[in-house]
């Protein structure tokens, strides 16, 4: 950050000054920012205002209801202002000042305008007022230069994502909410665009960026000035969508001040409203909300996957859902580039859980399975823990592309950085590290080395996958009547459906029987309780009452022979099944030789295809292993600390 871009910061830091004691801190954003803004559009309208203003009171006098087009055109901005002040004329009347305030925020273009709204603005003008602040706060703000000849767009934008880092950071409780770290976004982009270096630098580039999640627009912004650093004349387009008002708002006044065109940052739910249908992007970075509930949008994405599937964006599955991040990295993968037009590339970020979640079949599983068998997923990284504001809890950086480098195709790279970090000398809500620029440096490096070694493992993508397969062991059982077995029987389903004189046929039929082991196994039995309960007076027994009578008699017993069906085959015992995941590069029967058989001889697969699902198990490929202490150095330390207490005890009792 140049210097005067860090006086500008600190000079417009300096007016939240005023505000301390009527508001608390994390409210200062909600009164700068849009004055900030107010101020910053009103310098950049000078040239065109007179003519703006001349055109708007020809058209109203000739009885034109919408303005907008025409004065855009005149003001040759996407953003104007028909009011007849500017902005630091409202101080000429202290008295009228907050009428005035609003009537110049009406002349606004509806852009502006949207921008004024949701950050609720309107309620603000009464709160300053009332706190007799409204003329100080505008004054201070109109001291402050913004003009684009002294102040460029870069250098504007700079300036705003500053005053929109240092508010998300003064309110720790919510910062998260719309502020990923800057140094988490540098990582993000460094990898996003690495490689691409010899490409962006060509005369004439011009990349398509978008984010999802965007926020107030920080991931974008740092994006775009990458961009620039590899190629000042680069043409950047930025698009976003936010789902929270004012995290909107601010990213639409930061577009707006820097001269992008703010009509590509939509307003809404990305999942159940998809405000940039249809389009693709060269890259795509995100920070979706970890673990949030999508039942709310659950119907839109459900009819979108059931009707469309894969020509929507939801095809390969749906998560479960009280978890909604892999819906957002599915969107993203439906805006990439096709591969032969250049192709895409992301980065989003996601918290442990998409790697391994979801069985065998799942929708998590599936999406995994789409990601890895396409081979679009290039690289995950794991951060450090207590990296961002509102989670302490481990975080991943999934790298996603569909144009991979020749070296890079069937594999995925994982970068183990969770021990890369610095102590942060004061926290901020739940983060309490940050990476340095050479840890940034460092992962960026290992992931363009694409070189194994202590934290990076090259995995084929067969590794991640496998099969769940059933395995089963043989029902081995006696028969024994036994007339302590009827006694419960009333509280069988079976039982009670009968009518009450069936019921009193069944309790003399049972009581009738001899105890004992039944020769020839469960079909003499089946033959035994039907004769009883024909010769009892019930002409034709109930197959469900005959089965249920039956079962009561079964003694499992693991030195008996298997039982079999009617046709000569093994009968499964449901109470030993189990299941098996067979890795995807294991044949299934040597796997069962190796792994099940030695244990229980006589298991079998009914089904050697099973479920094919996928996981990441990223913890367990970098496990190490830590041999225990010696027991006789345990043994000499606990001494060591018994003598220690012992002194201690008899210091105190002297």
């Amino acid at each position: 950050m140049s210097t005067e871009v860090r006086n500008h910061a600190n000079l417009i830091w300096s007016i939240a000054e005023l505000l301390r004691g009527d508001y608390k801190q994390a409210d200062y954003g909600k009164v700068i920012l849009p004055l900030v803004v107010m101020r910053r559009l009103d310098q950049m309208m000078e040239p065109t205002r007179d003519a703006v203003i001349e055109r708007a009171a020809q058209l109203e006098a000739a009885g034109v209801e919408n303005l907008e087009l025409a004065l855009r055109s005149v003001a040759n901005l996407d953003v104007f202002n028909r009011h007849r002040l500017r902005f630091h004329q409202l101080l000429d009347d202290p008295g009228n000042i907050a009428d005035l305030l609003r009537s110049y925020i009406d002349g606004y273009s509806a852009l502006a305008r949207q921008v004024v709204d949701k950050f609720e603005f309107d309620g603000q003008i009464d709160r300053l007022k009332g706190a007799n602040l409204l003329y100080k706060v505008i004054g201070r703000v109109c001291e402050v230069d913004l003009h684009p000849d002294r102040v460029s767009n870069a250098d504007m934008g700079a300036i705003f994502e500053e005053l929109i880092r240092r508010f998300a950071e003064a309110s720790n409780e919510t910062a998260g909410e719309h502020y990923t770290p800057r140094e988490v976004v540098r990582l993000m982009v460094n990898l996003l665009l690495d490689g691409d270096d010899d490409v962006l630098r060509q005369p004439g580039v011009r990349r398509r960026v978008f984010d999802c999640a965007c926020g107030t627009g920080g991931m974008l912004s740092e994006l775009e000035e990458q961009i620039h650093r590899y190629n000042p004349t680069a043409d950047v387009l930025l698009y976003g969508q936010e789902l929270n008002p004012e995290s909107y708002a601010i990213c639409l006044a930061d577009m707006l001040i820097k001269g992008q065109d703010a009509t590509h940052i939509v307003h809404g739910n990305s999942l159940s409203e998809d405000g940039h249908r249809g389009e693709r992007f060269h890259y795509a970075i995100a920070n979706p909300p970890f673990g949030v509930d999508w039942s709310k949008v659950e119907e839109a994405v459900r009819e979108e996957h059931e009707v469309k599937g894969f020509d929507g964006r939801f095809g390969p599955g749906l998560p479960r859902k009280s978890d909604g991040q892999l819906l957002f990295l599915l969107h993203l993968v439906s805006k990439m580039r096709a591969p032969e037009d250049g192709g895409g590339r992301i980065a989003i970020v996601h918290n442990g859980s998409p790697l391994f979640t979801g069985a065998a079949g799942s929708g998590e599983s599936e999406i995994r399975r789409y990601l890895l068998e396409n081979d679009l997923l290039e690289a995950i990284v794991a951060l450090p823990e207590q990296l961002f504001y509102n989670t302490g809890i481990a975080s991943y950086v999934w790298l996603i592309s569909n144009r991979k480098a020749p070296e890079r195709e069937g594999i995925v790279q994982l970068i183990d950085a969770r021990s890369m970090w610095a102590k942060m000398r004061k926290s901020l809500g739940e983060k309490r590290r940050f990476l340095t620029d050479e840890h940034i440096a460092e992962i960026t490096r290992l992931h363009g080395a694409l070189e194994e070694g202590e934290h990076v493992k090259l995995v084929s993508v067969e590794q991640f996958g496998y099969r769940t397969i059933a395995v089963e062991r043989p029902l081995r059982a006696r028969w024994v009547l036994d007339s302590a077995a009827w006694s419960p029987l009333p509280e069988d389903k079976a039982f009670a459906k009968l009518p009450d004189e069936h019921r009193e046929v069944v309790a003399r039929a049972m009581t009738g029987l001899v105890d004992g082991q039944v020769a020839g196994g469960e079909d003499a039995l089946k033959k035994l309780v039907k004769e009883a309960l024909i010769d009892e007076g019930m002409a034709k027994p109930p197959a469900p009452l005959v089965k249920a009578l039956v079962a009561r008699c079964m003694v499992r017993d693991p030195e008996a022979d298997p039982v079999l069906d009617g046709k000569g085959r093994v009968v499964a015992d449901p109470d030993l099944r189990d299941s098996e995941n067979v890795p995807l590069t294991d044949d299934v029967h040597d796997y069962l030789e190796r792994e099940v058989l030695p244990h229980s001889d006589d298991a079998w697969t009914p089904d050697p295809d099973g479920k094919v699902g996928y996981e990441i198990p990223f913890t367990r490929l970098f496990y190490r292993y830590t041999p225990p202490r010696p027991s006789e150095e345990i043994k000499a330390e606990l001494r060591e600390r018994e003598a220690r207490i012992r002194q201690l005890l008899e210091e105190v009792l002297v």
